[in-house]
C-alpha cells in the first residue's frame, strides 16, 4: 500500500506550516557540499530614456556579494546576498541597495527536531497599491524595499502507529518607500508598513493500512497577523479531524472536517477637528491608540474539504480538495512531477485570510533550502525565481501593497530543465486579494475592493565551454487595481555574457530593455541600459 498521510499537510490559509523535512531528506542522501562564493564588481552604467523623452544617464555601479550554498547531513542552507552602489553622474541620484534571499535549517535533534529560518531583500516600484518589478536605475525615487523574514521549530516524531508532527513560527514583514506614495493629486495612497506574524500547528495521524484499513489524523493550529497600519490584526484559529480511504495502491479519496474561529479587526484613524484622518510624516494613517477595536470579518464555525491524493510513484504526487471555509467555497492543492534530476514542475492552488507580510513569509517558508536564485544581470536585483535540485521555487509576487487584510486565492506554477550545460526556468502565476476593513473607519473605501495580478518570470543560462557563459532573464507583471486608473503593466528582457580572463577575475557585458506601463501616471516609460564591467570571484 503506497499511499500515505502526507507529511506537507494542506491546510488553507496556512500552506506555510507544512511540517518541512529537508534534514531527514537529506540524511538519506549524506550530502557533504559546501560552496561559498565572495565576489565584487565595478561597472560602467549607460541608461537610455526611449520614451516618453531621450534622456541619458550614466552610472558607475560598484557592488559586493556572496552566493552561498552548504549541504550536509545534519544541517543545510542556500544564501545569495548583494550590496550595490550606483553612483550617478550630473544630476542623477546615488542609489544604495541591499537585496538577498536566504533559506536554511538546523537538525537539533537529527530526524526529530529542526530549527528552520528565511529571510529576503528585495526591491519593487509601488503605483496606486501595485507593486511590480522595475529597473531601479530607470526610475530611482519610484522604487521602495521590501523585508521579510521568518524562523521557528519543527518536530517530527512517533508513537507506536503515530505520527506526530508540529511547527511554530514568527515572522517579520516590512514595506519601505523613500517618499510617501501619492496619487497624480498627491494625496497619500494608502500602502503596507509592517508587520509580525505568529503561527503555529500540531497534527497526530495514522497511516493507511497501519493498523487501521484508512488513515486518520487530529490537526489543530492557529495564525495571526498584527499589522502596524491602524492597529490591524488577522486571527485564525481551528481544529480539525481528517481520513484517508485507499482506493488503488496509488489512489486515495481525503476528506476532513472541522471548526474554525476567524476574525479580522482593527482601530480607527486618529481624526482632526474637522472629522478628517491624520496623516502621519511617512504619508501612512495615524492610529487612533484611544479608538475601540472594530471587526470588521468575523466566521466561525463548520470547515470541511474532500478530495483526492494520487501518488503513481516517488516522482509524481497530486493533492485536490474542494471544500468550504471562511464561509464561503474553497479550492487549493499541490501538484508535483520530478521525472529526473534535471527536470521538474510544481503547481499549488492557495487560499488564505492574511496581511501582505503573511503571504512573503508563506511564501519564504515553501523555499527549498538549496536554491540557485536568478538575478538581472544589469541591475543586480533578486527577481523571485530560485532553482535548486527540488526544483523551481517563486516567491509569491508582490501584487498589491495595500495596507488591508485581504483574502488571498490564486494558483503559482514553476518548471526547470537541464539540457547538458544549459539550464532554463520559468515561474509563473495568477493572484487575487480581496480586501476587507471594518465599515466607518478610514480603511472603509478598501473594503471589498479587488486588485488582481498575473505574472511571469524566467531564467535561461548556458556554460560556454570552460570559460565564458550566457544568461538571459526575461519578466512580466500585470496589475488590475479594483480601484479607477490603477492598472498597470511592466516587462523587460536582458542578456550578459561573462568571459574568464584570469583567475578569479572575468569581464562583463550586459543589456536590458524594460517598458512600464501605468494608468496612475500621464506617461509610460521605455529604457534601454548597457553595462561593461569586472567581476572578481574570491
Amino acid at each position: 500500500m503506497t499511499v500515505s498521510v502526507m507529511t506537507k499537510y494542506l491546510i488553507p490559509g496556512v500552506a506555510a506550516l507544512a511540517v518541512a523535512t529537508p534534514a531527514f531528506a537529506q540524511d538519506s542522501q549524506e550530502r557533504r557540499a559546501v560552496s561559498v562564493q565572495p565576489y565584487i564588481e565595478v561597472s560602467q552604467v549607460l541608461t537610455a530614456e526611449l520614451s516618453p523623452g531621450d534622456e541619458v544617464l550614466t552610472f558607475t555601479q560598484v557592488a559586493a556579494g556572496v552566493d552561498l550554498n552548504a549541504q550536509g547531513r545534519n544541517a543545510g542552507g542556500s544564501l545569495s546576498l548583494r550590496y550595490e552602489r550606483n553612483i550617478g553622474y550630473g544630476d542623477t541620484l546615488d542609489t544604495d541597495t541591499v537585496s538577498g534571499v536566504a533559506r536554511g535549517y538546523v537538525a537539533l535533534v537529527p530526524r526529530t527536531l529542526t530549527l528552520e529560518a528565511g529571510a529576503l531583500a528585495s526591491r519593487t516600484r509601488v503605483d496606486n497599491g501595485g507593486a511590480v518589478s522595475p529597473n531601479p536605475l530607470v526610475s530611482e525615487d519610484a522604487t521602495s524595499q521590501v523585508y521579510s523574514l521568518y524562523a521557528g521549530p519543527s518536530l517530527a516524531t512517533r508513537a507506536g502507529p503515530v505520527d506526530i508532527t508540529a511547527v511554530a513560527r514568527i515572522g517579520y514583514n516590512r514595506f519601505e518607500a523613500d517618499d510617501a506614495v501619492v496619487d497624480t493629486d498627491g494625496n497619500p495612497v494608502d500602502v503596507f508598513d509592517d508587520s509580525v506574524t505568529y503561527s503555529g500547528q500540531v497534527r497526530a495521524g495514522t497511516r493507511a493500512g497501519n493498523p487501521l484499513p484508512v488513515g486518520l489524523a487530529v490537526t489543530a493550529g492557529g495564525y495571526q497577523e498584527d499589522v502596524s497600519n491602524l492597529d490591524q490584526r488577522v486571527r485564525d484559529v481551528y481544529v480539525r479531524g481528517d481520513v484517508t480511504v485507499p482506493v488503488t495502491p496509488s489512489l486515495a479519496i481525503v476528506g476532513g472536517v472541522g471548526y474554525e474561529d476567524v476574525e479580522i479587526s482593527s482601530r480607527d484613524a486618529l481624526r482632526d477637528g474637522d472629522g478628517n484622518p491624520v496623516i502621519g510624516n511617512d504619508g501612512r494613517l495615524v492610529t487612533d491608540e484611544a479608538s475601540p477595536r472594530l471587526v470588521a470579518f468575523d466566521v466561525d464555525g463548520l470547515l470541511w474539504d474532500v478530495g483526492v491524493m494520487w501518488r503513481p510513484s516517488s516522482r509524481t504526487s497530486l493533492e485536490a480538495r474542494v471544500g468550504e471555509r471562511y464561509d464561503s467555497t474553497t479550492y487549493y492543492g499541490t501538484f508535483t512531477y520530478v521525472p529526473s534530476s534535471r527536470s521538474s514542475l510544481a503547481v499549488s492552488v492557495y487560499d488564505s485570510v492574511s496581511g501582505f507580510g503573511g503571504l512573503l513569509n508563506n511564501s519564504l517558508a515553501q523555499l527549498s533550502s538549496d536554491f540557485v536564485a536568478a538575478r538581472n544581470p544589469v541591475t543586480g536585483d533578486f527577481g523571485g525565481l530560485v532553482s535548486g535540485d527540488e526544483g523551481s521555487a517563486l516567491i509569491n509576487s508582490l501584487g498589491s501593497v495595500r495596507s488591508s487584510a485581504f483574502r488571498g486565492r490564486g494558483v503559482a506554477a514553476t518548471y526547470q530543465r537541464q539540457i547538458g550545460r544549459l539550464n532554463a526556468a520559468i515561474g509563473a502565476g495568477y493572484d487575487r486579494r480581496k480586501f476587507i476593513a471594518p465599515e466607518g473607519t478610514a480603511l472603509a473605501a478598501a473594503n471589498g475592493i479587488v486588485d488582481e495580478s498575473y505574472y511571469v518570470t524566467g531564467s535561461l543560462s548556458r556554460q560556454i565551454g570552460d570559460r565564458a557563459s550566457l544568461q538571459t532573464n526575461a519578466y512580466v507583471n500585470w496589475f488590475e487595481s479594483g480601484t479607477a486608473n490603477g492598472d498597470l503593466t511592466a516587462l523587460g528582457a536582458s542578456a550578459a555574457y561573462s568571459q574568464a580572463i584570469s583567475g578569479g577575475l572575468s569581464a562583463r557585458a550586459a543589456v536590458a530593455v524594460d517598458y512600464f506601463d501605468s494608468e496612475f501616471s500621464a506617461e509610460d516609460f521605455a529604457t534601454a541600459t548597457a553595462l561593461l564591467g569586472l567581476r572578481y570571484d574570491f
